[in-house]
């Protein structure tokens, strides 16, 4: 074989290799909760004075803000906070139409809305999910109120 063959064989195994593990690792979801699965994460938790609660360390500090205006009722700085979430993909809990709603957890940079919400289930909520991939996985937390 060829020393040109050779190389350019190498370089093809080398490049299919890293993309299977780069695939691989960008493929892995945080936590995806499904009806079964509703135990919380053993995270540790950053203070949330704006809520009087703490939040677990996979949430980012905006989340902060989000949650205190869920817990006080708004205002809301976006127009499709509050509105019902309808959970089509099933990745949560099924319940009725309506039982689920979400809000935005702001980006720093971000031109719109981006990825990251809150959703919570019941009225007043009772149940809190976190989402930072847009709805492809939930981590649920606790609010101590």
């Amino acid at each position: 074989m060829s020393t040109s063959r050779l190389t350019s064989l190498l370089l093809l195994v080398i490049l299919v290799g890293g993309l299977l593990l780069w695939n691989r690792h960008a493929s892995q979801p945080t936590a995806v909760v499904s009806q079964g699965d509703m135990s919380l994460p053993a995270a540790s938790h950053v203070n949330c004075p704006a809520a009087h609660t703490d939040l677990p360390a996979f949430m980012p500090p905006e989340a902060c803000d989000t949650l205190a205006r869920i817990l006080q009722g708004g205002p809301f700085p976006y127009s499709q906070d509050g509105v019902v979430f309808g959970n089509y993909e099933g990745r949560l809990p099924s319940q009725p139409r309506g039982y689920y709603h979400e809000y935005t957890v702001d980006t720093p940079g971000a031109r719109n809305r981006a990825t990251r919400r809150i959703i919570t289930g019941g009225t007043p909520p009772q149940v809190f999910y976190y989402t930072g991939d847009h709805y492809q996985s939930f981590q649920p937390f606790q609010v101590n109120r």
